[in-house]
């Protein structure tokens, strides 16, 4: 049995793997194109421009699906793996709470491109960054505090250090876009898609895309630490039959039917 066959460890697989490659295929078909230039653009810069920002939107809305399907998968991991600590329920619903909003701030961004819609676009933006530091800083609490009776010390040093690589790009992505947008750098950078090393502003440009891009790859290596925590999951779904029809008629008993949700179980 292959590695991604057990329990539903394809999961965080399939969602890494699918937001790199709209990444990937939005950034090569804009810059073919000469939509954006080939040297670090914004991520949603590759996904501005018909026809790559169609690629961008329906890829990363399906990306969304899947990680809020990684993001509740590991929500009930954890709330079955300690069903009476209530510092850890509460810790666990924060995280789910946040994951979800994260997960709409992605699928805002795709589907409202910053040279048509520049709040909106930079709302999803605060969502998926911000809510997505919060849920890893959350989760990676939770590691510390399930270890070493659930799992070793290992995990959660490599998770904290996924958040503090988070953490340090998220300073400069912020700190860097503050002042690139002030309004002493022109008022037309919202519509700027091309830059220049003579232009004003273009390091601080360089900055703050780099550490978008850094900020992304540490969201990838979090969720990929999910791999091996989901081997040891699967889920199934139950259904509940009330009559023996779906006419309005008295209920009743009928044996109930359990189903696999997507793995075997282990």
């Amino acid at each position: 049995m292959w590695w991604f066959q057990q329990g539903l460890s394809f999961l965080p697989s399939a969602l890494v793997i699918w937001t790199s490659a709209a990444f990937i295929f939005s950034y090569i078909t804009a810059v073919t194109l000469h939509h954006v230039d080939p040297a670090l653009p914004y991520i949603s810069d590759t996904g501005t421009v018909a026809p790559e920002k169609c690629l961008f939107g329906v890829m990363l809305n399906i990306a969304a699906v899947l990680c809020i399907a990684t993001i509740y998968v590991r929500y009930k991991q954890v709330h079955a793996l300690n069903p009476e600590e209530n510092h850890i329920i509460k810790l666990n619903k924060a995280g789910l709470v946040l994951g979800i909003l994260s997960c709409l701030g992605l699928s805002i961004v795709a589907n409202f491109q910053k040279t048509t819609l520049f709040a909106a676009h930079v709302s999803g933006a605060v969502l998926t960054f911000g809510m997505g530091s919060l849920y890893m800083f959350v989760q990676t609490l939770l590691s510390y505090q399930m270890q070493p009776k659930i799992h070793g010390k290992q995990v959660f040093w490599i998770r904290l250090l996924l958040v503090i690589w988070c953490g340090v790009s998220a300073f400069s992505m912020l700190t860097c876009s503050s002042i690139l947008y002030s309004g002493n750098f022109g008022t037309d950078l919202v519509q700027k898609l091309h830059w220049n090393p003579e232009d004003k502003g273009y390091v601080l440009h360089m900055i703050t895309t780099t550490a978008e891009w850094s900020m992304s790859f540490s969201f990838f290596g979090f969720f990929l630490t999910y791999i091996r925590d989901f081997q040891k999951i699967s889920l199934r779904v139950e259904a509940n039959l009330h009559g023996l029809t779906l006419y309005d008629t008295a209920p009743c008993p009928i044996n109930n039917e359990r189903t696999r949700l997507l793995s075997r179980d282990f």
